[in-house]
């Protein structure tokens, strides 16, 4: 007699866990049966159950259009899990990729961990009658506005099902994915199931989209019936030359890492972490839809080489690789020099990567094109006019005479500009540029700023700079005479980095996310957000100050207030704004900083912005979709909900409304064409403080030489950017495209007087 094979078909989770009946069931070669009608014994995985509905009954007949059975080609093609059933044991099913499947379980508390987006997510599984009774979650690394809300929906949901098999939260796939197989590690427990120690998977094409930083990572992955064959990201909204668009990008690296390694245990790239972990779930979740099991790789360990200590030698060491690093480096190129850059992240970028990426220049071809007439005398009066004697006009006044120029120059180093705006539509002169594919305050903080750092980047790799990633410099090297000789600093593996050089230059950016440092700012003293890289901590200050280089403290710094959830407040949006007491205090139609200012200088450390159905502003609509948004009929009802007094926000509301039917505004001045009144559904959008911009710090010349306390030089040391910003603006941040700006050209500057100083 002719072997017969097993012959696969395919059922849904659906089915087996709700309403599928396994009855008998026999195959004859190339011939269909049906299913019998009576709840059955049977034999799956090894396991011995009665497949059970939800409410742990036995389930009942699967019926289609009355019919008591159903041809299983029909419940294969229409349904999604692997079945292999074995003509000659009629009774025993292998089920593959059953999400609901309920199996008796012994009874007791079960724990298991998995990886989330912040670190481990535990779950704590109690069951009792073979049924999941109780379900505890816990992950404190995960983020609690976001993984740490999900937690409690997930929590409910397990218990519910009484399954591993629930809905992920949207928006916290991260942490979805990681309760998910925690349950599932519990419930194996319980069923006294070994964790799978043999790889295999259906061979195939898998997709998965999981959230990033900005947006959502979609991801392809094919698989053979034992390995990753290839790793593709498919769509990705995350920032361009942070998250991907450079050969050290995550989107680039980590799906190659993968694929060599066979292991989800690779390393996150430093300054595009969120992205990182994006693509490491998406890449799980095709594993577990392919058959595989996700925690078996993230298990399997990947090749590192031996951490080592690294000396080098160099004309000239930069340190930090943002605007004003990479013009330095490629300037001192330019004039001959050798260089060796340390980059603390593992992309370059820096700050300026995240942001709008916009340039103030004066006398440009750009605006010579649009029409606009201006010139270095008159934005150097502008600053002059909004400085408040804080300036030092020598700096000032060099950038402002050669912005046009430096600009001419990043266009030779591959850069693209395409236009100019206002600051704000508010203030007449347009001088703030904008790279390619930027435009509009809507850019700002967008991640445009890497159609600067990208280009950079590849002339400077293109020249010969030698880049040393994951390396924070610690240290600054002198000889017996103070002059600075080069700068030591340790790897994320480790090892240590020594680069002797004959000139140092410290591009390393701003503290903005130094809570403690920046703690010195009544503005900055409660809980504030920051887009610039979390490595932003002031090293380059801590490492000069140590060999006795002067530091300034700013009086201010410049902190604007946005939304955390719909990015409203940094986009020229002119509705009512209010402090965290429910009082209109600014002209809401002014530069971001004004609007900022007013809020903080009422006392308050927040603000709402008040919104209706007639706002014409998009941020505002799409941020009165939100859940989240607090929203009600009348303001003394949306005041109950903010924690603001009724009485407040009410006479607030009709005091703007009153302005709005005068179209005059007779307490703050804003244009009557930005007047527009509040009617029907009244909704509040908080607006907290976010820092962008660090004042002060290093004091340097007009060649970028660094100044001890004495305010002399000292040998060697050379500072641009956010690091040195002393002397660029006084409280007051006066226009978007100043630190980038600046940075790129004393960048430049510093570039050149370290080379010819070799």
């Amino acid at each position: 007699m002719k072997e017969r094979a097993p012959v696969k078909k395919r059922l849904t989770a659906m089915a087996l866990a709700c309403t599928m009946v396994m009855g008998t069931v026999a195959l004859a070669a190339e011939t269909e049966k049906v299913i019998s009608v009576t709840p059955m014994q049977m034999t799956i995985n090894g396991q011995t159950t009665i497949p059970l509905k939800s409410d742990g009954t036995a389930a009942e007949v699967f019926a289609y259009d009355g019919a008591t059975y159903v041809p299983l080609r029909y419940l294969s093609e229409l349904l999604g899990v692997q079945v292999d059933w074995d003509a000659e044991a009629s009774g025993i099913a292998k089920l593959e990729k059953v999400p609901n499947f309920a199996a008796p379980a012994g009874d007791g508390v079960y724990t298991a961990s998995s990886t989330g987006f912040g670190g481990e997510v535990t779950a704590t599984v109690t069951v009792t009658n073979g049924k999941i009774t109780a379900c505890a979650l816990a992950g404190d690394k995960e983020t609690p506005a976001i993984g740490g809300a999900a937690l409690e929906v997930l929590r409910s949901r397990v218990e519910t099902l009484g399954s591993a098999a629930i809905d992920g939260v949207s928006g916290a796939t991260m942490t979805s994915n990681a309760v998910k197989t925690a349950v599932q590690k519990c419930i194996d427990q319980a069923m006294g199931k070994k964790a799978a120690t043999v790889v295999s998977y259906t061979p195939g094409t898998y997709s998965a989209t999981a959230k990033g930083h900005k947006g959502n990572v979609t991801i392809e992955a094919t698989f053979d019936k034992t390995s990753i064959t290839s790793v593709e990201v498919k769509e990705i909204t995350e920032t361009y030359g942070l998250a991907w668009g450079l050969e050290t990008s995550p989107a680039e690296v980590l799906p190659g890492q993968i694929v060599a390694s066979q292991s989800l245990a690779v390393d996150v790239v430093t300054g595009a972490t969120v992205t990182s972990r994006a693509i490491v779930s998406a890449v799980a979740e095709c594993v577990m839809a392919a058959g595989g099991d996700p925690e078996l790789l993230k298990s399997v360990p990947v090749e590192r080489t031996e951490p080592q200590d690294l000396v080098l030698e160099a004309d000239v060491a930069v340190v930090g690789a943002g605007a004003a690093g990479l013009c330095a480096a490629i300037s001192a190129m330019e004039n001959g020099a050798k260089v060796v850059v340390l980059e603390k992240q593992g992309v370059t970028g820096g700050a300026t990567a995240r942001s709008g990426g916009k340039i103030v220049a004066a006398g440009t071809k750009w605006q010579e094109a649009q029409g606009f007439y201006d010139t270095p005398d008159m934005m150097m009066d502008f600053f002059r006019s909004v400085g408040e004697g804080m300036l030092n006009e020598e700096l000032l006044r060099y950038y402002s005479d050669n912005a046009a120029q430096l600009m001419y120059w990043m266009e030779d180093q591959g850069v693209k500009f395409q236009d100019v705006e206002a600051i704000h539509s508010s203030i007449e002169t347009w001088r703030v540029h904008n790279p390619a594919g930027g435009g509009g305050q809507v850019s700002g903080g967008s991640g445009n700023g890497a159609q600067l750092t990208v280009p950079l980047t590849r002339t400077a790799e293109k020249a010969g700079a030698e880049f040393v990633y994951n390396c924070r410099a610690e240290e600054l090297l002198v000889n017996d005479g103070n002059a600075v000789v080069g700068v030591k600093g340790t790897r994320n593996d480790g090892s240590e980095v020594t680069v002797n050089a004959k000139s140092v230059i410290l591009c390393t950016g701003g503290y903005a996310s130094n809570r403690e440092m920046t703690a010195r700012y009544d503005e900055c003293a409660k809980d504030y957000m920051t887009l610039v890289p979390a490595g932003n901590v002031g090293d380059g200050l801590v490492m000069a100050t140590a060999i006795g280089a002067k530091e300034v403290v700013s009086p201010a710094t410049q902190v604007i207030y946005v939304s955390k959830t719909c990015g409203l407040g940094i986009k020229e949006e002119a509705g009512l704004i209010v402090n965290a007491r429910g009082e209109r205090v600014v002209n809401e139609y002014t530069y971001q900083y004004h609007v900022g200012q007013g809020i903080a200088q009422s006392g308050c450390a927040y603000g709402y912005y008040i919104a209706s159905a007639a706002d014409p502003n998009k941020s505002a609509q799409f941020g009165m979709t939100l859940e989240s948004t607090p929203h009600a009929p009348t303001a003394a009802e949306l005041a109950q909900q903010i924690g603001v007094d009724p009485a407040v926000l009410q006479a607030t509301v009709e005091r703007y409304n009153e302005l709005c039917g005068k179209g005059k505004d007779e307490d703050f001045g804003k244009p009557a064409d930005k007047m527009v009144s509040l009617e029907g559904e009244l909704y509040a959008i908080r607006l907290d403080p976010s820092v962008t911009v660090t004042y002060g710090g290093l004091e340097v010349d007009k060649d970028t030489r660094v100044l001890d306390t004495n305010d002399r030089p000292i040998a060697g040391l050379y500072a641009a950017g956010e690091v040195a910003f002393t002397g660029l603006c006084g409280r007051e941040y006066p226009s978007c495209g100043l630190a980038v700006g600046t940075a790129a050209f004393f960048g430049k500057v510093a570039g050149e007087t370290a080379a010819r100083a070799r």
